[in-house]
């Protein structure tokens, strides 16, 4: 299967060591023939059929940012949804679906999600095997999926990000960030000490002993396109 890349930022130069970048990271955790698009370098697919399904990457923007690419990025999730192509999006992505589709995006009241959540499964798909009643993943986020865009489903969250896992047609998002590795998230976490603040980056770094469904989320999604594109 032919996947395409919608990247959306890369990682930091003085990370590349850890993991490298960010398809680097999707690679690893999905295996597939992948195409990168840069979308921030203004690179785009000319056509959705160019690829069999679709991913896309976090971001350290915010979907709401006026900035043209991202404009762009908006208006090819809506072209997804309206030629009912398959689509991962993954953090930004996932918040893309919410702002691009008729949701809301904003700054969580319930402040950053940061290391291993626990997402409760509340609904089961055909494409969700192995069935789990939960999925840990790791996070890293301030805005979340706050209004769901119309005809939109959750299938898993928590009491911090109630929206952790959602599908609206073909698109499914994905709130955390399952191609991550610990020693990536844990890097972030404390580059970001003094923007999360102490406290919360001593609670996240605590959680990252604890084993995550990333391996499970890898064999959903390829279900997910698999079944779609039979």
């Amino acid at each position: 299967m032919k996947l395409g890349l919608l990247q959306c930022d890369h990682v930091d130069e003085a990370f590349h060591g850890i993991a490298g970048d960010y398809n680097d990271m999707f690679a690893r955790w999905l295996p597939a023939d992948w195409r990168v698009y840069d979308l921030p370098a203004g690179e785009s697919p000319r056509s959705l059929g160019e690829c069999d399904a679709w991913v896309s990457t976090g971001s350290y923007l915010s979907v709401y940012d006026d900035v043209p690419w991202i404009h762009n990025f908006a208006a090819v999730v809506r072209a997804l949804h309206a030629e009912r192509r398959p689509f991962l999006g993954v953090c930004f992505g996932h918040q893309m679906m919410g702002h691009a589709l008729g949701g809301r995006v904003a700054k969580s009241p319930r402040g950053w999600g940061n290391g291993v959540h626990e997402f409760r499964v509340h609904q089961t798909e055909p494409w969700m095997r192995p069935p789990l009643e939960s999925v840990n993943l790791l996070m890293s986020c301030r805005d979340q999926v706050e209004q769901l865009p119309p005809g939109a489903q959750v299938l898993a969250g928590d009491a911090h990000c109630p929206v952790g896992i959602f599908r609206l047609g073909t698109l499914l998002g994905i709130q955390g960030h399952p191609e991550w590795s610990r020693e990536y998230a844990e890097a972030l976490l404390l580059s970001r000490h003094d923007r999360i603040g102490a406290d919360l980056v001593a609670q996240a770094r605590a959680t990252l002993h604890q084993p995550t469904e990333a391996s499970e989320l890898a064999a959903w999604t390829s279900r997910y396109f698999e079944d779609l594109t039979r």
